[in-house]
């Protein structure tokens, strides 16, 4: 069986990927440094069939990488400072974690010669009118967390043709699900609209609602992941891994007030900067290179989570 890194493995995306790859017999090593992370995430991965290791330390911290990478034949690079709007308020933050993590990653991979899965963003097609978004458009990154992530992307890419690294980029496309945080002014938008919806409180809405998103359930970005590790593909690669379609903010509300069967109360405020308006990504690419479809709905994957924020609330 193969030894993995995730970095962020405490996080939302990395636990996840942490305990798909546990359950396949696999050797497991999650790095976080739990400023998202949270321990709780990672509650009975010892029991799970492969071996787990925890380390708290950060990305930036060379030293920590180097013990965490000893013996991993690949990375699943997840850890980031996420968010527009805290990219905007502390951009030289946002770059030395997103930009200058990146590297020091790909750095100490390429000692121990493991492939990289890096976890890129949609944010970095910018707002443009062309959809869906496809691989070969060009990138218009809006704001620093944009940029940043885009220039991870690019490192990456770059380490494979000059160093011969194998690497995957995955742009990811809106991710939710279980265990993503609903705490912080940062937190994404269907955690913070699950859980003010279930306390009985308003839901605000940046804009006119009608902005969309390509909305990916966590379990189909992980197993995308899994795909990109163990595939046999062009170093360098960048894939949409997404499901395809969108919805706005309207439609998650609609689907929300569904699940719930109440009505949420709804403020609206001004439209944030540097948002895009519409996101929707071209599975083309992934789909014809890893077979990969998503395959749980949008309003299963909304009815999943609901029910994660019930358990979580009630426990």
């Amino acid at each position: 069986m193969a030894r993995y890194l995730v970095t962020g493995g405490a996080g939302f995306i990395g636990s996840h990927i942490v305990e798909a790859c546990l359950r396949a017999g696999h050797e497991v090593f999650a790095l976080d440094n739990l400023f998202f992370g949270r321990m709780e995430n990672l509650a009975g991965f010892e029991d799970l069939p492969g071996r787990f290791e925890f380390m708290e330390g950060d990305i930036l911290d060379e030293a920590c990488l180097a013990s965490a990478m000893e013996g991993c034949t690949g990375v699943f690079h997840e850890a980031a400072l996420p968010s527009v709007p805290r990219s905007i308020e502390e951009p030289l933050a946002s770059h030395r974690v997103n930009a200058t993590g990146t590297l020091k990653v790909l750095l100490a991979a390429r000692e121990v010669g493991a492939k990289v899965v890096y976890a890129g963003s949609s944010s970095a097609y910018g707002d443009t009118e062309e959809l869906p978004k496809h691989e070969d458009m060009p990138v218009h990154p809006g704001s620093p967390y944009a940029a940043d992530k885009l220039a991870g992307e690019q490192m990456t890419t770059v380490f494979a043709k000059v160093y011969g690294l194998e690497t995957v980029v995955l742009r990811y496309f809106n991710v939710f699900g279980p265990r993503q945080r609903a705490d912080s002014p940062y937190s994404g938008v269907i955690a913070k609209f699950c859980m003010n919806a279930m306390a009985g409180l308003s839901c605000r809405v940046d804009g006119d609602g009608k902005q969309s998103r390509d909305f990916t359930y966590v379990a189909d970005v992980v197993r995308g992941n899994l795909l990109a590790m163990e595939a046999d593909l062009a170093s360098g690669s960048v894939l949409n891994l997404a499901g395809g379609s969108r919805y706005s903010l309207l439609d998650l509300l609609a689907g929300l007030e569904e699940i719930l069967g109440t009505s949420i109360k709804v403020r609206h405020g001004a439209a944030r900067t540097g948002d895009v308006r519409h996101s929707q990504a071209s599975v083309k690419r992934i789909r014809e290179q890893l077979g990969f479809v998503c395959q749980c709905s949008f309003q299963d994957g909304l009815r999943a989570t609901v029910d994660w924020y019930r358990a979580i609330g009630s426990g």
